[in-house]
């Protein structure tokens, strides 16, 4: 249980960074204006030459495959809401890197977002157990 909390801390980490240099591509690119196929076209190439947005997405396959491993090793059930973590993460990484400003109200979104998380981790380590298979002897008489 601890490896794949690990993993999923990590994962998380690779998440909020690749977010924060996203956010920062965007910044730098400025806002899509889609009114003919051309404007598309210089966006998408603007987009495609950014060095943020390649580390953005750099960062986002790395999460990527922390998720695969996760997703190898538990069940979904449980892995899939504790993603939800990433919003915490995200929300911290943009006050410190990108200076945006909280409310009130996104801090208790935040705040449930934990206490959902805790619930599902309680609730991997209150389920029961499947029983170790009986041993049996391999020497026949």
């Amino acid at each position: 249980m601890t490896k794949l909390i690990v993993i999923l801390l990590i994962g998380l980490f690779f998440e909020s960074t690749g977010i924060v240099f996203l956010k920062k591509g965007m910044n730098q690119i400025g806002e899509a204006k889609t009114n003919s196929v051309a404007a598309v076209a210089r966006f998408i190439k603007a987009a495609g030459t950014n060095y943020f947005i390649w580390l953005g997405m750099f960062f986002q396959a790395l999460f990527f495959g922390c998720l695969l491993i996760l997703m190898s090793e538990s069940e979904i059930s449980f892995l899939w809401p504790l993603t939800a973590l990433s919003f915490v993460f995200a929300t911290f990484a943009a006050m410190w890197f990108l200076n945006e400003q909280v409310s009130l109200w996104r801090w208790v979104g935040v705040i449930l977002i934990v206490i959902g998380a805790g619930f599902i981790s309680y609730s991997e380590h209150t389920k029961e157990k499947p029983a170790p298979p009986a041993e049996t002897n391999s020497i026949q008489r």
